[in-house]
């Protein structure tokens, strides 16, 4: 597969692959998936939306298990619990953020940076 050149869509291979990572009103899921389904041959940008996508589904797993925490420990009326699962709750956010802005770079740079889980997920994916 090509690294260089040009995506299906007609763009730069490292603009796609860095567009897969957009957060904002689903630019970056829409992206990931019409790049999965037009691009077969560019590696880069094939990799960074299944990158992206699995990021996205790692961070909805992710949610619904710290919103079940955090209404956990609100139920149970302790308030040390509930500040320690609302200090989790931004953790997680700030991972995820750093995640995203950092991956999004590397995409734009041109760069096959692989998280540690989901990267290789996402290169067997791209083959």
């Amino acid at each position: 597969m090509d690294n260089s050149g040009k995506s299906a869509l007609g763009l730069d291979a490292n603009v796609a692959a860095g567009l897969a990572y957009i957060p904002f009103c689903l630019i970056g899921i829409i992206m990931s998936i019409i790049i999965i389904a037009t691009d077969k041959t560019n590696k880069l940008a094939r990799f960074h939306a299944f990158q992206s996508l699995l990021l996205v589904a790692l961070w909805v797993v992710t949610y619904i298990i710290v919103v079940v925490i955090v209404g956990a420990a609100a139920a149970t009326n302790s308030g040390a619990l509930t500040m320690v699962a609302g200090l989790l709750w931004f953790v997680v956010i700030i991972g995820f953020l750093i995640a995203v802005i950092f991956t999004c770079i590397q995409a734009f740079m041109g760069k096959m940076f692989k998280l540690p889980i989901i990267g290789n997920m996402a290169d067997n994916w791209s083959n």
